[in-house]
């Protein structure tokens, strides 16, 4: 347990250095969740192969500042996925964030509310949940939508702090992995003020519900950049197709890619098959758009 603790501190003192700055999202405890006792940890998971953090009450956002040679002002906040119950925070938080960075766009990773994880396995406890999916959605659902809020509530802060972030309102961009697909979407279907909206968007190896593909998309304009691989572990590379299909028939922009390798959860790792490609695409995409 010393040991854990530890490297625990080591961790997060190197996600201290890396990130510029920290920001809490609510003064005090988060609405909904004032009774939560659950404390947020960080560890390596074995079963995902990489660092996690889970057990998240109190959500708050990692910035990265853009490589002040290159700033554009674009910014562009990234919700890591983890079915809820933890957030894949380096390959698909951190380092897409540092990728983003260096290329002039100041990139915010967003750790929102989470299921709360009873024992110190957040990976196997969800595998353990989701073999009743139907149960498991229904356990969710609630923590979605606080996600949702959360998403919501970095936006409003980025949007009211854009002078001292050095970034352009009107080039506010929203990706999210796996569950963070779902919650990026929340900010897109469920926006009762423009405000929190964003200007354009990314859903990697998402899953929408039902719910999101029959909710009529916005009328403003909002690109839509998609990517999943056939080999999905979870299939939910169906799903990708029918919201790139949402955004086509409302007549919105958006593109499609989907890799016939690459599997659930690719992220910024390196498989050496082409989809370790899919963020250089990404860029060429935000740079079609004038966002890079």
């Amino acid at each position: 347990m010393k040991k854990l603790i530890i490297v625990s501190l080591l961790l997060f003192g190197l996600n201290s250095i890396n990130a510029q700055k920290s920001i809490p999202l609510y003064k005090g405890k988060a609405p909904g969740t004032e009774n939560w006792t659950q404390k947020e940890a960080q560890q390596f998971n074995e079963l995902f192969k990489t660092e996690v953090v889970f057990n998240v009450s109190q959500p708050s956002m990692l910035v990265f500042e853009a490589d002040k040679a290159k700033v554009n002002g674009t910014v562009i906040v990234i919700a890591p996925g983890g079915g809820f119950q933890s957030l894949s925070i380096n390959r698909e938080g951190i380092d897409m964030a540092k990728k983003l960075a260096e290329n002039g766009i100041t990139a915010v990773v967003l750790k929102y509310r989470l299921l709360e994880t009873k024992s110190n396995d957040p990976a196997r406890e969800m595998m353990e949940n989701i073999k009743d999916r139907k149960a498991f959605d229904a356990k969710t659902a609630p923590i979605k939508a606080m996600a949702g809020d959360d998403i919501k509530m970095a936006i409003s802060y980025i949007r009211t702090h854009a002078k001292e972030l050095n970034i352009n309102p009107e080039k506010l961009g929203v990706i999210g992995f796996s569950a963070g697909a779902s919650v990026i979407l929340e900010s897109i279907f469920h926006s009762k003020d423009v405000s929190t909206l964003p200007n354009f968007a990314a859903s990697i190896y998402g899953g929408p519900s039902q719910e999101i593909l029959d909710t009529e998309l916005p009328k403003s304009p909002l690109p839509l950049f998609i990517c999943a691989a056939s080999d999905d572990q979870l299939k939910l590379a169906p799903k990708s197709v029918l919201l790139y299909n949402k955004w086509l028939e409302a007549g919105q922009p958006t593109e499609l890619h989907i890799y016939e390798k690459g599997g659930h959860g690719f992220g910024m790792g390196k498989q050496n098959l082409p989809v370790d490609q899919w963020s250089d695409v990404y860029l060429d995409w935000l740079r079609f758009h004038k966002f890079l």
